[in-house]
């Protein structure tokens, strides 16, 4: 059977209730799709973790290498890697308490989806935060 996100209504609301979302492959590269999307994010009001091992800050934020080294609760990992790269991150998703996996648009697995849902995660996967946010008309924090 296909993967069939969570319905409008929940999307709704767990954008709603998150207030600290980790993105995982954060860029300080203008050029790349993670950083519009971060700084969209910040626009509308939440606190964006960039995750990036690369990376110091980006947008003003502290990145961190990795969403173990994160030292505050994080609501919800967003992730922008490729589809095999999914699975230790829903494992550190998992780790972490955090209460949703989002795999961006055009990242899918199967198996990381897999170990979320049984780490108690909410799962979404092949969709962009930043356009469902505006879609949704999710309230500006």
């Amino acid at each position: 059977m296909a993967w069939q996100n969570p319905s409008d209504d929940l999307l709704r609301a767990l954008l709603t209730d998150t207030r600290t979302i980790a993105l995982v492959g954060a860029s300080s590269n203008p050029e790349r799709s993670s950083h519009g999307i971060m700084r969209k994010l910040l626009q509308v009001g939440y606190r964006v973790i960039p995750v990036h091992p690369r990376e110091a800050e980006i947008l003003g934020q502290q990145a961190y290498a990795t969403l173990d080294d994160i030292p505050e609760p994080v609501d919800l990992v967003n992730v922008f890697r490729r589809a095999e790269d999914t699975p230790p991150i829903a494992e550190a998703a998992v780790r972490i308490g955090a209460k949703v996996l989002w795999l961006q648009l055009g990242i899918a697995s199967d198996e990381a989806a897999r170990i979320a849902e049984a780490g108690g995660l909410q799962v979404v996967m092949d969709a962009c935060i930043g356009t469902l946010h505006s879609l949704l008309r999710v309230p500006t924090k």
